[in-house]
């Protein structure tokens, strides 16, 4: 297929934190904010006058100075964001604004303050709300007052920013738009021959959560109008469709491999993916933009940190919807090492869902930085391998069965 215009721009954007659209908008005056988690509403981080950046660390192969000050038992992903703010990577920022989903990157966080990581900038602070282990009513009740208090009142009382009803409803409107456009070019891989490839959604899903939306969203909404017009492969060149769900992946590079051996991941159902990620917030009638965020948030994440059984049920239902609605032959659940919540639900999910989906499974861990590729690659191969054979036996009995 022919490049996309801008990837090669869209990939030199994330080669860095402070990169060239969040520069461009310092220099604008607006304030930078900084998150990891999807519990700490993106969209009220997008607030008139500010921009969200979700925090990565691009190019950190080693974490040294990280696991002296924490333990080499801490998550990769958590690590590698101390490692690369101890270096001077989050400079840029005005605010973190945290909370306390997992206490791994609680405790990361904690060292922005403790260590004094953001240097350049006087009145960087740093806020951690407290987020419910249920989606009930009163559980919603305490994280809508929680992101009032610990996340909005200090963004407006310490940088000035417009925290009323109107900024929210305009900043849920931009999201609203980003997110059009994100889903139009997601449904694009439910075609057996897709016009676009896992890793160039993946670069542009993560591009539109490290940049200001107002700087980005121009080069998305051109990336999807061109990619209506463009012509796919005239044969297509995967082996197998999979559905992939697990931890933090922020690196495009993860999904290269699995495109190297043949696989293309059709949906993204992880930390930092689209499957939730990129819904739009409905506003309801009577209701306020607060409590509108407030409950998107909370009821449409997947995430294994709520474990009642009814969760747990609602996260294998819907990796089961996703693998039929993407017409999926295979799920891979993927898990940081020592990630405590992913380290279970990968467990559980592999050795459920291959019997709810009839699809073959497989559970794979992995750190944080793009290493031991070799192994990897062996391990997808392997797994795409079962996937041809299980065709070629379904295909026989299908066979057997009409003669």
């Amino acid at each position: 297929m022919k490049d996309l215009k801008y990837l090669i721009y869209f990939e030199k954007l994330l080669e860095d934190a402070d990169n060239e659209l969040v520069r461009k908008a310092k220099a604008e005056g607006k304030l930078a904010l900084g998150y990891s988690c999807y519990y700490v509403p993106e969209v009220l981080l997008d607030l008139p006058g500010c921009f969200s950046t979700r925090l990565r660390a691009p190019r950190t192969e080693s974490t040294d100075i990280a696991t002296y000050y924490m333990t080499n038992k801490i998550c990769s992903y958590t690590r590698s964001i101390l490692e690369y703010a101890v270096t001077g990577g989050y400079n840029y920022l005005d605010a973190l604004l945290s909370s306390e989903t997992c206490q791994m990157m609680h405790r990361g966080h904690e060292h922005f303050e403790i260590l004094s990581l953001v240097k350049e900038n006087p009145r960087f602070f740093l806020t951690m709300m407290d987020v419910p282990f249920n989606d009930g009513e009163d559980a919603l009740a305490h994280y809508e007052q929680q992101i009032e208090t610990i996340l909005l009142q200090p963004l407006h009382e310490r940088l000035g920013i417009d925290i009323g009803e109107e900024a929210i409803r305009s900043a849920v409107e931009e999201h609203n738009r980003l997110c059009r456009v994100i889903g139009a070019i997601g449904e694009m891989r439910k075609e057996r021959n897709p016009v676009i490839t896992a890793y160039e959604f993946h670069v542009i899903n993560v591009v539109s959560q490290v940049c200001p939306k107002y700087l980005i969203l121009p080069y998305l909404e051109e990336t999807l109008e061109e990619l209506k017009t463009r012509e796919p492969d005239p044969k297509s060149q995967w082996r197998a469709r999979l559905v992939l769900t697990g931890s933090e992946m922020d690196n495009p590079e993860f999904t290269k491999v699995f495109e190297s051996c043949g696989a293309y991941v059709c949906a993204d159902r992880y930390c930092w993916g689209s499957k939730p990620g990129r819904e739009e917030i409905e506003i309801g009638e009577g209701e306020t933009a607060l409590h509108a965020v407030a409950r998107h948030y909370l009821r449409s994440s997947k995430c294994p940190r709520f474990m009642p059984r009814k969760n747990a049920d609602e996260r294998l239902a819907y990796i089961k919807q996703l693998a039929e609605e993407y017409h999926a032959d295979g799920i891979v659940y993927e898990s940081m090492k020592f990630c405590e919540f992913w380290g279970y639900e990968r467990v559980i999910g592999t050795h459920l869902m291959t019997g709810e989906s009839g699809l073959p499974v497989m559970g794979l861990e992995r750190e944080y930085a793009v290493s031991s590729v070799g192994q990897l690659r062996t391990r997808i191969q392997a797994f795409i391998e079962s996937i041809e054979i299980k065709k070629l036996n379904d295909s026989d009995k299908t066979i057997g069965g009409n003669s």
